[in-house]
């Protein structure tokens, strides 16, 4: 995504400091303090070194995770997600998506209470599920809670936006229905087939790139002439719903009777089952100028709730003194991640493939930037023959031979 942004010319948004919070439903666990050495203290004396052991953890992942740009940058690709993630990180990688963050993070001496406190308010603020989520995702997860995370000025939307126009894509609008096999001088040929505003409509590709997800909540996209055929993987997506509100924060629920002595911006919550919702934050507006301040915690703001159903009236004014608008985006954001489940393919058929597998690895705009890469370096190695470019072993004594 860095490179994207470089390409476009775009700039990063500037950052509004803010302090954040870990709330349990009665009080707060946990409060960000505008002193670094008093935030560590606070952690080292609620969890004790925990958050060393998890900052080593969250290192040793993402350190092997880097690989992929050296070895992308060389030409290479990968046929399934189970040989990309044995090329960065041996089998430890892979089981990595079949055993959950909890379990792993325990197994280096992190300890239960952050886990059921720092850990869970953090899954529960990103993919909205508990920490039984596969420890892979569970990583990339927490380094972007680390500070790392950053955002486009004018709207990440601008990325999306700027790279259809800078590749200068033929982009058809109308939405996609399904694929149907046919052969030509025995090659396979697709036909892809849409409908839109004119009607029903299709056409023939050497090379298909599916980026809907193929799993029964989300997908009404059929396969036709494919022998064997190609179903829906199982699975769900987990509902995600976040309510963009205009209001007066009620700062009595957090504990707090005089708004003007609330001091936080953004709000974690643990897993407790009385809870309704996931996370909420004072949010900013995409373009922020030198003279842009936040509103102060007694004033009107744009709060933004996350939660696993859209929020009643009386959800409203249990964290709104008083508001002026909502609206609501319901929408099925991630994989309902379960550990026992097997990773989709990468390879639908021979020039067939299918972008959004790596969601099920973890979800995010880097992740599928770095599968989309992949997919269009293993689909120009597979046209080319060039097949030692695809799947090789022991790739980091490679790349550095090519140096």
């Amino acid at each position: 995504m860095l490179d994207f942004v470089k390409i476009l010319g775009l700039k990063h948004r500037r950052e509004v400091a803010g302090k954040s919070a870990i709330f349990s439903g009665e009080h707060f666990v946990l409060e960000e303090t505008d002193w670094y050495l008093l935030n560590l203290f606070r952690l080292w004396w609620h969890y004790g070194i925990s958050f060393l052991r998890l900052q080593m953890w969250v290192e040793e992942v993402m350190e092997k995770f880097m690989r992929i740009y050296k070895y992308q940058a060389h030409g290479y690709a990968f046929s399934s997600l189970e040989e990309m993630l044995r090329s960065l990180g041996g089998d430890a990688f892979v089981n990595m998506t079949q055993r959950s963050v909890a379990e792993s993070l325990l197994e280096v001496g992190v300890t239960q209470r952050f886990v059921d406190d720092v850990i869970a308010a953090v899954l529960r603020s990103s993919y909205g599920q508990s920490v039984l989520v596969p420890a892979f995702a569970g990583a990339m997860s927490l380094a972007g809670a680390q500070g790392s995370t950053w955002a486009v000025e004018g709207g990440n939307k601008l990325v999306c936006s700027g790279l259809l126009k800078l590749t200068k894509a033929n982009v058809i609008p109308a939405r996609v229905t399904g694929v149907s096999l046919h052969s030509s001088e025995g090659r396979p040929l697709y036909q892809v087939h849409y409908e839109g505003g004119e009607g029903h409509g299709s056409a023939f590709y050497d090379m298909v790139v599916v980026t809907t997800p193929l799993h029964p909540s989300r997908s009404n996209f059929t396969f036709e002439n494919f022998e064997p055929p190609i179903a829906d993987f199982p699975g769900a997506f987990q509902p995600s719903v976040t309510s963009v509100v205009h209001g007066y924060l009620n700062s009595s629920y957090f504990g707090f009777p005089d708004p003007k002595l609330f001091p936080f911006a953004s709000i974690l919550t643990t897993d407790t089952p009385d809870l309704f919702f996931n996370a909420m934050d004072n949010i900013c507006p995409v373009n922020i100028s030198a003279a842009f301040r936040r509103k102060q915690p007694q004033e009107a703001a744009v709060w933004r709730v996350l939660s696993q159903q859209p929020l009643d009236k009386q959800q409203l004014k249990t964290l709104f003194r008083s508001y002026y608008s909502v609206q609501v985006t319901e929408w099925q954001a991630y994989p309902r991640y379960d550990a026992a489940k097997s990773l989709p393919p990468i390879v639908l058929h021979e020039n067939l493939f299918y972008l959004s597998s790596v969601e099920w690895v973890a979800s995010s705009m880097e992740m599928i930037a770095v599968a989309a890469k992949n997919v269009a370096l293993l689909a120009y190695n597979r046209w080319h023959q060039d097949l030692d470019k695809i799947d090789q072993k022991d790739l980091m004594h490679k790349v550095k031979t090519e140096l």
